[in-house]
């Protein structure tokens, strides 16, 4: 039988190899997709732990980039992370408009690590290991 697969969904590390901190994001992402490609392909009962690492077991395709986003996905990035973010993302910006004119003037103002679920629509400005998972997560509940 014929049957449509469903597209993975994409999660973008906006990634500074110099900086520790992106690093370990990167780290971080790598094992969580590597944990949930494993998860999707296994044909057992799952094990207790499996079903304990099921919060990490999210298939999705990650792509790690040190390119800084366009000006369009920074946009939509700013959309995601809502004004009182705004700083995090870009340095000294107070205002989405302000952010992306200082963009526009001066990729460099940019701060990564940054990672962006586009297809759930969230983005997270910080190098903490729990929002990352959280937002992960979140992604995950509303695919279940």
């Amino acid at each position: 039988m014929f049957r449509f697969h469903k597209p993975v969904d994409i999660v973008t590390l906006f990634h500074k190899a110099q900086s520790p901190a992106s690093t370990q994001v990167a780290k971080l992402l790598k094992e969580v997709s590597a944990s949930g490609t494993a998860a999707a392909n296994a044909t057992d009962t799952p094990t207790n732990d499996q079903a304990q690492s099921k919060r990490l077991s999210r298939v999705f395709e990650l792509e790690i980039t040190e390119t800084p986003p366009t000006a369009d996905q920074l946009q939509t990035i700013l959309d995601y992370l809502g004004k009182d973010q705004i700083s995090q993302v870009i340095k000294g910006a107070t205002t989405k408009k302000d952010a992306l004119e200082k963009f526009r003037q001066n990729t460099a103002s940019f701060s990564a690590p940054l990672v962006v679920d586009w297809h759930h629509g969230r983005a997270v400005a910080a190098s903490t290991n729990s929002k990352i998972l959280e937002m992960l997560e979140q992604g995950q509940t509303d695919k279940e």
